[in-house]
């Protein structure tokens, strides 16, 4: 199959503003979109039937929807349409795996249930090989309008260890969508900075400064690649969820990662992307990396 960009389709607003964003996203890299919709019950294709015998009608109505819209809206596209017989969460870790870049929609932490809400969506973005866009609905409407000028591409960067397939995802994105690049990079204070009276100075700008040296240490690379991107590194001397909370505010996406291989007994997301995917506005791009 040529390299796609997928998105999952569940018939809620989320999962439509997920595909509008994918079809710009898959415009942009010149790729096909592949609109899939999955559900175990779905019945073996008759050879003739009816519209009202065919117990697939709504989820071939769906999709066919769905499919008319983008490529009325984005005619040069090529866009395609898959109805699979499969658990949702299985489909979408199996197509995962050979796509280029798999979007799914979110309502966040709102109450209301959806197909791609919780467990399904949690498992894929916490276990998928390859980078997963979660979108909010509203988010493909913002994306008409020019974007403000604070706008950025904001990558959240640990610092712990290698990052290079986060920023090369995020440096890209950025490149492509003609907007600047924000590294942000959030540290909690020890325990021997906090003073009676608050912080201590001597401490925390130490603390900075060596962030700091690692934080540009990590882009110099990238900066040499894309020279004419504007890069901008940020600090915080904070919780790094908090820290890239704020930064997303602004934001035209965020980069976050995610390590592929974690400890058996531990969460599939850490502290930084559980926050932004479920409180993030902006589309929230999960990166996987070693």
């Amino acid at each position: 199959m040529d390299p796609v960009v997928t998105v999952g389709l569940d018939g809620s607003p989320e999962s439509v503003a997920a595909a509008r964003w994918a079809a710009d996203e898959a415009q942009r890299r010149r790729l096909t979109l592949r609109l899939l919709h999955a559900w175990p019950m779905l019945a073996p294709d008759p050879a003739h039937a009816s519209s009202a015998l065919d117990q697939n009608y709504w989820a071939k109505k769906l999709v066919h929807t769905t499919r008319a819209e983008i490529q009325a809206t984005h005619p040069g596209l090529t866009v395609i349409g898959e109805l699979v017989a499969e658990d949702a969460q299985d489909a979408l870790l199996r197509v995962a795996a050979e796509s280029e870049l798999t979007v799914l929609g979110s309502r966040g932490l709102e109450s209301v249930p959806s197909y791609f809400l919780g467990d399904i969506s949690t498992a894929v973005v916490g276990r998928a090989v390859r980078p997963v866009v979660v979108v909010r609905a509203g988010a493909d409407e913002a994306g008409q309008s020019p974007p403000p000028r604070t706008a950025a591409v904001v990558a959240a960067l640990k610092l712990a260890g290698p990052c290079d397939d986060l920023l090369a995802f995020a440096f890209e994105a950025a490149a492509a969508r003609g907007l600047p690049l924000r590294a942000v990079h959030g540290e909690t204070l020890p325990l021997h900075a906090h003073m009676p009276w608050g912080a201590d100075h001597e401490v925390t700008r130490e603390i900075e400064h060596a962030a700091r040296t690692r934080l540009n240490a990590a882009l110099q690379r990238w900066r040499v690649q894309y020279p004419d991107l504007d890069v901008v590194d940020s600090v915080s001397l904070e919780s790094p969820a908090r820290a890239v909370a704020k930064a997303a505010e602004t934001a035209a996406m965020l980069v976050v990662g995610r390590r592929k291989d974690r400890p058996p007994l531990a969460p599939c997301l850490g502290s930084v992307a559980q926050a932004a995917i479920h409180h993030a506005r902006c589309p929230v791009a999960v990166v996987p990396h070693d």
